[in-house]
């Protein structure tokens, strides 16, 4: 994969979101809508392509933990707030190697989940499911796999967590297109046994928009050769 073969020559563990996600979404994982800008007028032209509200979001190698940083802008309606929030978000990056900024479609959903992929030293590529969001380390409410995952293993993925009954119909919101997310965790299986240079993804959150998942932050860790 080009992706993977570019970011390893230039002594990368890690891609950026916007990388992340080309990577996910050339296995049908649903993604956001975004577009990565490197001038106020590009981001603008790129709002336009998008349309409001979006999220705006600093986008490096380097930079892991955006919302700590204060690289992320969420909910911007109208071309004077993309325009503050590139001038601020630039400013924060206080130039990261290859930072641009992430130009993100808004979306909204009362539940967030993660998926993962770890490659375990025994058992490969395993798969994590579980509840997402700041959610996932307090309440620990998580299943594995091990890769290749059947829809059956998929579908008892989603059984599997205490808080099962988030995904079905609740408080006027539709139920979860299970279909999709049995899809979703197949696919990330399928990345991990396909590619070996790929030691983790994180998906978080993942986050239910009308009863179809949307993977709206993701994060993949490379290995290098001995690692």
């Amino acid at each position: 994969m080009q992706i993977l073969d570019n970011a390893l020559n230039e002594g990368r563990t890690t891609l950026t979101e916007y990388e992340s996600k080309q990577v996910l979404a050339s296995y049908g994982l649903p993604v956001t809508r975004e577009e990565l800008v490197n001038s106020p007028q590009d981001l603008l032209e790129a709002a336009g392509r998008i349309g409001y509200p979006l999220v705006i979001k600093g986008c490096s190698a380097e930079i892991s933990h955006k919302t700590e940083k204060g690289l992320i802008r969420v909910d911007v309606r109208n071309d004077q707030e993309a325009a503050a929030a590139f001038d601020e978000i630039s400013t924060s990056m206080n130039g990261a190697s290859g930072g641009a900024i992430l130009v993100q479609e808004l979306i909204k959903g009362q539940r967030e989940l993660v998926v993962r992929m770890i490659r375990d030293a025994q058992f490969g590529p395993c798969v994590m499911f579980g509840l997402g969001g700041i959610f996932t380390e307090i309440l620990n409410d998580t299943v594995f796999r091990v890769a290749p995952l059947t829809a059956q293993d998929a579908l008892d993925m989603m059984q599997g967590i205490k808080a099962g009954k988030i995904l079905e119909e609740i408080r006027g919101m539709a139920a979860v297109n299970k279909s999709l997310l049995a899809k979703m965790l197949i696919a990330v299986g399928q990345i991990g046994t396909e590619n070996e240079r790929i030691k983790e993804i994180d998906i978080n959150p993942v986050i239910i928009s009308g009863g179809k998942p949307v993977a709206v932050d993701a994060l993949v860790v490379l290995q290098t050769a001995g690692t």
